[in-house]
């Protein structure tokens, strides 16, 4: 276990001027992220800063994820990535039994905030975390990544720092992720900026060649003229508008094939979005649907999803399991010899449940509690139900005490039935028999000639 030194106050963040109440200055000072106007020029730009070998340097990449998660379907596939987890129950164990002390705490907001920025490394390339008391509750912040620098492990004040506090001064800080890694945002950074670029593109072509252009003509020298029709031009509505004298003409060379041009634009978005999904995913049919797509080809591509949904769920056991378990003993959460899991859930449909209880009574003759019947298949229990039970019961008593003599005459009358036709075939075969052989002569025996 690793000794710390501890330092006064936790880390805090905001702007150059102090909040209501606020004695210090911020740990760190934030500064507007940059968005929109972002070429593949800024991006190679971006990605060398941060590989740089001596003073890594990632705001500008930082600030380049902020804004292509603008985008709705790179946001999209990455929630949808990380609902698999989210959505899955996390459950801390002690000897195979669930510790209702600990769950009790996993179960609040603070720990699925924690589990969706955990995930949050593998778009980000890291996440840092400090954590401290709420009262009986745990919490924790999310320290901005801009100012964090994972290969010297020190905390920038301002973004464009290259020295800072190390951040091994602070208690309760979890680092999870890879000082190295830059994240699959930054794979995914350039499908983003071409989509982009190209639905610009093809909003230029659909404005241009979408719609008719307003031509006002005017006598040459006729300053008047001009002038009205530019007015005119103004009020009658948001098109395209070319306003020239006589002398002056308009051409528009338009494309051979508007359409296919159209087409263009569509089907280089459209592979963007593949890529994008391929990347997050691992697959392209859980989101957008193919003309060659099939449903065995489907059931393909879900089983690919669910590898990865898988691999994502180990890494947050790892994170939990082994990262944070001096983070957890920090806070008075008590997980010595036990671990963190996502119980299997039991799906079994109704016809499939039926069966097996069948099975349950018929073959292995055992007892099933007849208010799990109700609850389990959401049928109200009657409100007579004692009185029912009881009238089934003396039925059911009735039959079983029913004289057995009958029983006895149908069991004479089945053997009789079988002693008769076993009968019946001896004497079948007798006859085939003698009719294959004939009868022997009475006689001394048959004169035979020579």
């Amino acid at each position: 276990m690793s000794k710390r030194k501890k330092k006064a106050g936790q880390i805090t963040v905001g702007g150059h001027t102090p909040r209501p109440g606020q004695k210090q200055p911020n740990t760190i000072v934030l500064t507007q992220p940059k968005r929109f106007g972002i070429d593949i020029s800024d991006y190679t730009s971006a990605v060398k800063s941060a590989e740089n070998v001596d003073y890594t340097r990632r705001y500008k990449l930082f600030d380049l994820y902020s804004d292509i998660l603008m985008d709705t379907h790179l946001t999209c596939v990455i929630e949808k990535r990380k609902n698999a987890v989210l959505c899955s129950e996390i459950e801390f164990r002690k000897n195979g039994k669930p510790d209702d002390k600990v769950n009790e705490q996993i179960a609040s907001p603070w720990f699925s905030s924690l589990i969706a920025d955990i995930l949050d490394a593998k778009f980000w390339g890291f996440t840092l975390c400090q954590f401290y008391k709420n009262g009986e509750w745990v919490n924790y912040d999310l320290i901005p990544r801009k100012h964090a620098d994972p290969v010297r492990r020190i905390i920038l004040r301002h973004q464009t720092d290259i020295t800072g506090t190390s951040w091994d001064e602070y208690p309760d800080l979890l680092f999870v992720g890879s000082e190295d890694e830059l994240g699959l945002l930054a794979k995914a950074a350039p499908w983003v900026i071409y989509k982009r670029n190209t639905t610009a593109d093809w909003a230029q072509f659909s404005e241009v060649f979408g719609m008719p252009i307003q031509e006002y003509i005017y006598d040459t020298n006729d300053d008047d003229a001009r002038q009205r029709a530019i007015n005119d031009a103004a009020n009658a509505g948001s098109l395209a508008v070319f306003v020239h004298s006589k002398d002056t003409e308009l051409q528009l060379r338009e494309a051979g094939n508007k359409t296919g041009s159209a087409d263009v634009y569509e089907r280089l978005c459209e592979r963007c979005n593949n890529e994008i999904s391929k990347l997050i995913l691992g697959n392209t049919l859980t989101t957008e649907s193919s003309e060659n797509g099939t449903q065995a080809l489907g059931t393909v591509h879900k089983k690919v999803e669910d590898q990865v949904a898988k691999s994502d769920r180990r890494y947050v056991l790892n994170v939990l399991n082994y990262d944070m378990t001096e983070i957890f003993a920090a806070m008075g959460i008590d997980t010595t010899g036990g671990e963190f899991c996502f119980p299997e859930p039991k799906e079994v449909d109704a016809n499939t449940k039926m069966s097996i209880l069948t099975q349950l009574r018929n073959t292995f003759n055992l007892p099933v509690d007849d208010d799990y019947l109700y609850e389990e298949f959401g049928i109200d229990k009657p409100k007579n139900y004692e009185q029912l039970k009881k009238e089934h019961q003396a039925m059911a008593e009735s039959i079983a005490s029913a004289p057995v003599a009958n029983k006895q005459e149908e069991d004479e009358e089945e053997y009789n039935d079988k002693q008769q036709k076993q009968q019946e075939k001896k004497r079948t075969f007798k006859d085939w028999f003698m009719r294959f052989f004939g009868f022997a002569p009475k006689d001394d025996g048959a004169a035979l000639d020579w």
